[in-house]
Parts: C-alpha cells; structure tokens; sequence
C-alpha cells in the first residue's frame, strides 16, 4: 500500500520517499522480494503519491493505481481484482526484511479469509512508538502493524469480513512511519 497521504506527517515530501538508507518504500519492496515469497508483487498507489508512483515506475515495480479514498477503500478495491492468496503490507516499515516476510507467510491458513498481523501496545510503547488505532485481543491492547494475509479468492462482496488476529511482537513490523517523531527516532536504530 503505497497511496496514502501521510497526513499525520506534515512534511513536504511523499512520507514514502523519505530515507533510511533508501526511500522507505524500496525497503519494503526489497524485502518482498527478498523473502522470494511471491510471484508478483504490486504497489497500490493514488494521486495522493505522485512523486512515490514515479519512484516505483522507475524500479519496474507493477502499480495499481487506486481512487486515493483512504487505506481501506483503496485495499478492497484492488482487493476485487484478485483471486489469489495475498500479503499486504504498508509502505511505512523501513526494518522491514526477507526473514521476517517468510515466517508471516508461514502462518498463512486458506481457511481464514483474513488475518491481521498485530502487536502489543506495551511492546509498541518499548519502541517508543505511539498509535491511534488500537485493538483489544485476548486480553491485550493492541495495534495493527499494517500486515495482513488474505485469501482474495474467498472475497466474493465487499462486506464486513471475519478478522483473524495474530500477535507477532517484532519490531520488523512493529517500526512504521506516521509521524515525524517515528522518522526523528529511526534515525538512532
């Protein structure tokens, strides 16, 4: 997922362009790639990623471009294009790496429609990273991580889906860009 404002960030460039090494993105891409998990990979992007959408291009990187409605709008309408078992991942996870993808893959279950990746608050907060969107499950408060896995074949509507939950406490996948405090704080990793 690679269309998104960034409108907790306010800075002048595409969050997704800012580096670590890198643009963010292209972590998140190579590690994808790394993982040698998938046979295909595609960036959702939207008119509110220009500059990102360019970047892609120029890295042969297959895009769909989305109407740009917001992170879930956008996934479930490249979501109804597929029929084929698929990882999502947000473009903001600059420790993103090739290890971390296979052993998510390696929880894939055909039976779950969907199964979202999560993480403890608590194990969030020892990073040092704060988030709006929290959840509670088996009697832990938790947050998304902005991966899921996702059996698009069993998606026949865009209605209210069963969410598995899986608690994967890894900074991998713990450490996303929202706001400017989380870019100022990945520079020290």
């Amino acid at each position: 997922m690679a269309g998104g404002k960034g409108s907790r960030m306010p800075i002048a460039k595409e969050k997704l362009l800012l580096e670590y090494k890198k643009p963010i993105i292209i972590h998140v891409i190579d590690a994808l790639k790394e993982s040698k998990c998938f046979s295909k990979i595609i960036a959702v992007t939207s008119s509110n990623s220009p500059e990102t959408k360019k970047l892609l291009q120029r890295n042969n990187i297959e895009l769909f471009n989305s109407y740009g409605h917001g992170y879930v709008k956008d996934l479930n309408q490249v979501l109804t294009m597929i029929n084929d078992p698929v990882l999502v991942s947000s473009g903001d996870l600059p420790l993103l790496d090739g290890k971390i993808i296979q052993n998510i893959v390696k929880q894939y279950n055909p039976e779950n429609i969907w199964t979202s990746f999560l993480i403890t608050k608590e194990f969030l907060s020892s990073l040092k990273i704060s988030t709006e969107y929290e959840i509670n499950f088996n009697n832990q408060t938790c947050c998304y991580t902005g991966i899921s896995l996702i059996n698009a074949e069993k998606i026949s509507q865009l209605k209210k889906i069963p969410e598995n939950f899986i608690v994967f406490n890894d900074k991998r996948i713990g450490f996303n860009l929202n706001t400017k405090e989380d870019y100022d704080l990945l520079s020290t990793t």
